[in-house]
């Protein structure tokens, strides 16, 4: 049963271009001190996957200073390991791709190159915990060409790029594939996390190269939906797709609830980046409820209900509420900040009030001076 695993790290970078006009999707810093890439890398590690190739594009310094050789993942080994898969891949490619498709045509040398049965493609813009193991087990057992894991949502909240409800039978095979669906109730979303066999997909990336397509969700899998054994496997853990600002603030803020925390972080381990910080420092008459507050801060004022990152500084006097402030934001002294998101190094002067609400928050760019 060994398995290799594919992460897209940037296929989804235009439903948050606040947060990735410098930094791929993966990047994108979440809860005080991880990246969304955390919970994809944590997933296939935390289910026995240890090759994992990394599809880049654009923007990726960011990314690529984060994950490194892979090392606190366990991804840096002799055998396997992490590999960064960068978007010139074949030679005839002269172009960033602009599908998934093209993504995956530009990963056929590693595929080739890899000995692994079964594949498991995965996006980067979620937050969730999966385990891979019973869904491999599934696929073996159903002797599924292709296994699509999907979640029970609303219809209504279906959103993002190649937003797709699924139609199962009643042995869970799917039926039919509906993009981009405008139904009322309860559906099958799928979330872009499959099992497919290593050999299977190369011959799929291939035919449809060699067919002019570009689309892997309508024009591969959609089209082949009645000659291929696509199953359904349902993930009923916490998920989160991040398709928004909106959805990144509101799912930042969940993390407040320690119900929600436990269920990602004391389960199985999530890894990130370990950096050695000094312990935060709370002045005499900081106050701090209800919030998420990293290693290395200097807090001097008054936090509520908020998400403070690495090496935030707060002045004297200033308040703080319903906001994520990112790595190294500085406020100075009776500062008023309520229902915002601070990228890095956001400097922001004595005496400045600022407010968004909850419906609407307000993003300060990276490195900007109020």
């Amino acid at each position: 049963m060994s398995t290799l695993g594919i992460i897209f790290s940037n296929i989804h970078d235009n439903n948050m271009p606040e947060l990735t006009t410098k930094r791929t999707v993966a990047s994108i810093p979440f809860c005080g001190r991880y990246r969304l890439i955390d919970f994809a890398l944590s997933n296939m590690v935390n289910s026995g996957i240890t090759k994992v190739g990394l599809i880049t594009k654009s923007n990726f310094q960011s990314l690529m200073d984060h994950v490194g050789s892979g090392k606190d993942w366990d991804l840096a080994r002799h055998q396997g390991g992490l590999f960064i898969l960068p978007p010139f891949g074949v030679q005839e490619s002269n172009s960033l791709y602009s599908t998934r498709l093209e993504a995956l045509k530009n990963t056929t040398g590693f595929l080739i190159k890899s000995t692994e049965e079964f594949v498991v493609l995965s996006d980067s813009d979620m937050v969730c915990n999966i385990d891979f193991k019973p869904i491999i087990k599934n696929h073996i057992t159903n002797n599924s060409d292709i296994t699509l894991v999907y979640v029970k949502c609303d219809g209504g909240k279906l959103s993002g790029n190649n937003s797709c409800a699924l139609k199962l039978n009643a042995s869970g095979r799917v039926t039919d594939m509906l993009l981009d669906p405008k139904t009322a109730g309860k559906v099958n979303g799928y979330i872009n996390v499959l099992v497919i066999s290593r050999i299977m997909l190369i011959n799929m990336i291939n035919e449809a190269v060699s067919q002019g397509k570009k689309h892997f969700l309508s024009e591969v899998l959609l089209e082949n939906i009645k000659d291929l054994r696509i199953f359904g496997y349902e993930h009923t853990g916490h998920f989160e797709e991040l398709t928004s600002l909106q959805s990144y603030y509101d799912e930042n803020m969940r993390f407040l609830d320690k119900k929600i925390r436990d269920e990602i972080f004391r389960t199985v381990n999530v890894f990130t980046k370990i950096k050695d910080s000094a312990p935060t420092k709370y002045g005499e008459n900081a106050i701090v409820k209800n919030s998420l507050v990293a290693d290395g801060c200097q807090i001097e004022g008054e936090v509520y209900n908020s998400i403070i990152f690495r090496g935030v500084k707060i002045g004297r006097g200033t308040v703080i509420k319903n906001s994520i402030l990112m790595q190294n934001t500085m406020t100075g002294e009776n500062v008023s900040l309520n229902c915002m998101i601070t990228d890095k190094n956001v400097i922001i002067k004595d005496k400045r009030v600022l407010s968004g609400c909850e419906t609407h928050p307000i993003f300060i760019g990276k490195n900007v001076v109020i």
